[in-house]
């Protein structure tokens, strides 16, 4: 059972504080983790070392959708987030490792990702896609500076 990896790499105009929460809020990550054309809903998220979650996409276009989750492996608050990924879809089989690094720069937070273990049915452009449309919603997200 091949498997693929996905590599990202961003800069946002955000500390690393704001965007470790976006990652870790359920709230937060309904609004920014689908990609376009999708819904998302976290039915659970206990964000500690051990802790699970689990969330749905829906097609918004077919209704059709896919459920996943996982286990926190690694949470270094502001750095780093390590967690696993499995769809509940027996044609998308194994389980997946996504490590999200957070480092301070001048003008922000370098933020890459590192998915393993992405099912060989997953055509890897389409996780590309799929991320870099999530990435570009995180980044409206945690950006702005809003006042009270």
């Amino acid at each position: 059972m091949p498997t693929n990896t996905i590599r990202l790499h961003r800069v946002l105009r955000a500390a690393p504080e704001r965007i470790y929460r976006a990652f870790l809020d359920a709230d937060a990550m309904a609004k920014w983790l689908p990609p376009h054309g999708f819904t998302c809903r976290v039915h659970h998220l206990d964000a500690k070392v051990g802790g699970t979650y689990r969330m749905s996409f829906t097609n918004f276009s077919t209704g059709h959708g896919h459920s996943f989750g996982g286990t926190f492996l690694e949470l270094v608050p502001h750095e780093r987030i390590r967690h696993t990924d499995k769809f509940e879809d027996a044609n998308l089989p194994g389980e997946m490792t996504t490590t999200i690094t957070l480092r301070p720069v001048f003008c922000g937070t370098e933020l890459s990702i590192l998915q393993e273990g992405v099912p060989e049915v997953i055509p890897t452009e389409a996780c590309y896609l799929g991320w870099q449309e999530s990435l570009t919603l995180l980044a409206q997200l945690v950006e702005p500076d809003i006042p009270d």
